[in-house]
């Protein structure tokens, strides 16, 4: 069960998206998940300033994203995220990212995102107010 609720970023592909088949490229899905967490963590009052003011930040530890049918030029897409779980010092996000024309699947994915001291630059336990933004988004 999610640990928060859906969250959705919507984007136009343009032309820089593309690759040499027209499709979006794929590291463009990785961009946009990356735009979609920045944009739900400052949706629930986590703007990668107050982070940094805390003097810590999330960091990646893994991606995975399974593609299901190609994005295309103009195509609006909706890109719905979710934290899945929090842990100590780390959380898992999903992503599912559609077409809005259809509402097909183009891509699944998540990310296993851990929590970083600036200064130490390790690993640092998440704190409950984090969580709880999360936790409390319900009806954003």
């Amino acid at each position: 069960m999610p640990q928060s609720p859906v969250f959705q970023f919507e984007l136009t592909v343009c032309e820089e998206d593309l690759d040499e088949m027209m499709h979006v490229n794929n590291l463009q899905y990785l961009r946009w998940t990356l735009k979609a967490a920045s944009a739900h963590s400052r949706e629930v009052g986590w703007p990668s300033t107050r982070y940094r003011a805390l003097g810590s930040v999330w960091i990646v530890r893994s991606h995975k994203i399974t593609y299901k049918v190609p994005a295309l030029i103009n195509d609006r897409i909706l890109i719905r995220t979710w934290v899945e779980d929090f842990e100590k010092v780390s959380s898992l996000r999903k992503y599912e990212i559609v077409r809005a024309a259809d509402g097909r699947t183009c891509a699944q994915a998540e990310t296993r995102w851990v929590f970083v001291d600036l200064v130490t630059q390790r690993l640092t336990e998440i704190p409950m107010e984090v969580i709880q933004a999360f936790r409390q988004s319900e009806g954003s």
